[in-house]
């Protein structure tokens, strides 16, 4: 199971310096300058020479040393002692023990490393300690607020069967900064926060996650997913600004949430599926610009730099068996699976790769794997610009959807191209240009507002331009006899006012016809 950082919110030694009635007391840090950042978990007034038996780590120490005037080995063994408890640091009050600070205890604290602040002015410890312990408290209290506020939301989200993105927004909320969830080899599976910031992150993904990620100094603080004895991924708050501690307890709070939400299966896909998917929808839909993407595409893993790009799309393809053949072939991409039934595949390959030949080679063997005759691959030409790939992405979806309304019978290569689809292919292209819509409605327009239209007619006429204008076949398909035949078509020439026998009007109504059913999905 995973294991949760003890919540300990503290003040730093440099945040207790900075205090208003610190500052009265004209603090000098004499020693132990670089550890000032370190946590001050309570303030304990002490004059024994002995106090560090009494504590138990992080405590800071006021002292005005009058049991330790005039022996310098006490002094240095007084140093040595707050050391070796793990003291955060001690504070002298300059008087007539000590009216400079002592060069011994300074020396001291200097090879230890333990700060040492000395105080130019009369200052009642009283106050410090009753100030500090008052923040204290209060931290304490906001960050276990804090903690059963987050699980809480988190808990709600996750049996209310809402998606890992739901969640990872919601620690985003909280924490004020990027979440990153990743897996073990440090590729991004999911991310949150203000776009423009997460993407400064992701730029250089791989060199700051394994440098900077390790410093919880600089506000990065990971938390590790795993269960039954096994760790698969981490969750990393990116460039967190409040204490180290309530990110400890953030970033713990989301773990917990994000193992719980894997391990109750919230979604029907991998969290790797879910990466991609998202991040190839988003090309798709060109909502974002390309070149805003390639951050997330180059943490997701894909190679980006010097690459071809080949958009590849399988209807009623198997993600899972995709990405096994890709890896079959030692080919890097992308595979997800994207709406109507369409799976995306995203090859990229190094510049001097045959493209279309390791496309085909793919093709072939995923048709080989799947022991499917009809399983054909819709491809966009090879791109050598990340900025192309939402069109050529696109090209491919249209390629695909032409493929699935070519006739059974019709032989495709097993790589089709938007040339191999033909008109088929460029109506669809075009099915979304209101002067296609407008053709489309104006030609037909006889049919689809008459009382039979559709149910009778509409059918008859798109059988017998598919069979080439064969009446034979088409009324062979229809069970009707060629008289009846006869009637319907020239019920269709009245209605829509052309001649079929005209081969310029039947290509016109047969363009129409295909239009038509592109923009009604058929």
């Amino acid at each position: 199971m995973l294991t949760t950082t003890t919540l300990e919110p503290a003040l730093s030694v440099r945040q207790v310096l900075g205090l208003e009635r610190v500052l009265a007391g004209e603090p000098e840090v004499v020693a132990g300058a670089g550890q000032l950042d370190r946590a001050v978990r309570w303030v304990h007034v002490a004059e024994a020479a002995d106090v560090g038996v009494m504590l138990s780590g992080g405590e800071m120490v006021l002292t005005t040393g009058v049991l330790l005037a005039g022996d310098e080995e006490a002094q240095a063994e007084y140093i040595r002692s707050l050391h070796r408890a793990e003291a955060s640091a001690v504070v002298l009050g300059l008087g007539r023990a000590f009216p400079a600070p002592p060069d011994v205890m300074r020396r001291a604290a200097e090879r230890c490393g333990l700060p040492m602040v000395v105080l130019h002015r009369p200052f009642p410890f009283a106050e410090l300690t009753e100030e500090v312990q008052s923040r204290l408290v209060r931290r304490k209290f906001a960050a276990v607020s804090l903690s059963e506020a987050v699980r809480t939301a988190l808990t709600g989200l996750i049996t209310s069967g809402a998606p890992l993105q739901s969640l990872l927004d919601e620690v985003a909320s909280h924490s004020g900064c990027p979440v990153v969830v990743t897996n073990l080899a440090h590729r991004v599976l999911a991310t949150s926060g203000e776009r423009s910031s997460v993407d400064d992150v992701l730029r250089d993904w791989e060199r700051i996650s394994r440098q900077a990620g390790g410093s919880e100094g600089d506000g990065w603080i990971r938390a590790e997913l795993g269960g039954r004895g096994e760790r698969w991924g981490r969750i990393v708050l990116c460039g967190y600004r409040g204490d180290v501690a309530t990110g400890r307890l953030l970033a713990d709070r989301a773990a917990e949430a994000l193992v719980l939400h894997r391990m109750l299966g919230g979604s029907v896909h991998t969290w790797e599926e879910q990466s991609a998917q998202s991040l190839l929808t988003d090309l798709v839909s060109g909502v974002v610009p390309a070149r805003q993407l390639l951050p997330r595409a180059r943490a997701a893993g894909l190679p980006v730099n010097r690459r071809t790009f080949v958009p590849l799309v399988v209807r009623h393809g198997d993600p899972a068996e995709l990405d096994r053949v890709l890896r079959l072939l030692g080919l890097s991409g992308l595979v997800a699976e994207l709406a109507d039934d369409a799976t995306a595949v995203l090859l990229s390959l190094a510049r001097d790769q045959d493209a279309k030949a390791l496309a085909a080679h793919f093709a072939l063997r995923l048709r080989t794997e799947t022991g499917g005759v009809r399983t054909v691959v819709a491809a966009a030409e090879a791109l050598a610009s990340w900025d192309d790939v939402p069109t050529g992405l696109r090209e491919a979806l249209h390629v695909a959807a032409a493929v699935a309304d070519t006739p059974a019978g019709q032989e495709l290569p097993v790589l089709v191209h938007l040339r191999d689809v033909r008109l088929r292919g460029l109506v669809r292209l075009l099915r979304d240009d209101p002067h296609v819509q407008a053709f489309a409605e104006r030609e037909l327009d006889g049919l689809l507002c008459g009382a039979v239209g559709e149910s009778e007619l509409l059918p008859v006429l798109r059988t017998y331009l598919a069979t080439g204008r064969n009446k034979s076949r088409t009324a062979q398909l229809h069970h009707v006899s060629r008289p009846a035949l006869y009637r319907r078509l020239e019920a269709i020439q009245t209605r829509l006012g052309l001649d079929l026998d005209d081969f310029e009007q039947a290509a016109s109504v047969h363009i129409a016809l295909l239009a038509h059913d592109a923009q009604q999905g058929r």
